[in-house]
């Protein structure tokens, strides 16, 4: 099995941490986080300041964001360029009991979680999170650094602009365009296109 180095150790690197150990492919050798001392979510693992990043970087050749994305997209996308930017292998992560078109393309650095669904000919972009229930149908474009929250519908031939927050539950109708760095909060029912920086508030 190949070693890999986490970086964040928050709630959203527990949930990983579970598809890592049940794909059988990596094995997990740190986990970073700028906070160490206050963060013990596994007994398993050992959680390293991230400031001894380039102690750590020759040994591992594969790393990945486990941070977690709700407000802003910025911190997970800075610590995505900086393992770009270091040669890292960054693997693309899928939970074994989701759903994944063979007709669909899943880009490096995200995470398809338990149970969610990826219908034909959608594209997800680098460094996202599809979430737990969450299902993307077909025609469907999610750029980089998205975060497709737990349960959340996306419906055929949509399209989400970088660094964009989908909220739980939420439902986006078919054909439409959401707007790059925009909020959609929970259980929100979308049915027009979204202009780019739009905050929707939770229903």
């Amino acid at each position: 099995m190949k070693k890999i180095i986490l970086f964040g150790a928050g709630g959203h690197c527990k949930s990983c941490i579970e598809i890592i150990e049940n794909s059988s492919e990596y094995i997990i050798e740190y986990i970073l986080d700028i906070n160490p001392i206050k963060k013990k979510i596994h007994k398993k693992y050992k959680i390293i300041n991230e400031k001894k990043f380039k102690t750590f970087k020759a040994s591992v050749k594969f790393g990945f964001v486990t941070l977690g994305q709700i407000k802003s997209y910025l911190n997970r996308k800075e610590i995505f360029d900086k393992l770009e930017k270091n040669n890292f292998r960054i693997p693309t992560l899928i939970s074994s009991n989701s759903y994944i078109s063979k007709y669909s393309k899943i880009n490096k650095g995200s995470i398809i979680m338990n149970f969610a669904y990826i219908g034909p000919s959608v594209k997800v972009g680098k460094n996202c999170i599809i979430n737990n229930r969450a299902l993307i149908e077909h025609d469907s474009t999610i750029k980089d650094h998205c975060h497709i929250s737990t349960g959340a519908i996306v419906n055929g031939n949509v399209k989400v602009g970088s660094g964009t927050f989908i909220g739980s539950g939420v439902i986006l109708k078919n054909g439409i365009s959401i707007g790059k760095n925009c909020i959609i909060g929970a259980g929100s029912i979308i049915k027009t296109n979204i202009k780019d920086n739009s905050i929707i508030k939770e229903n």
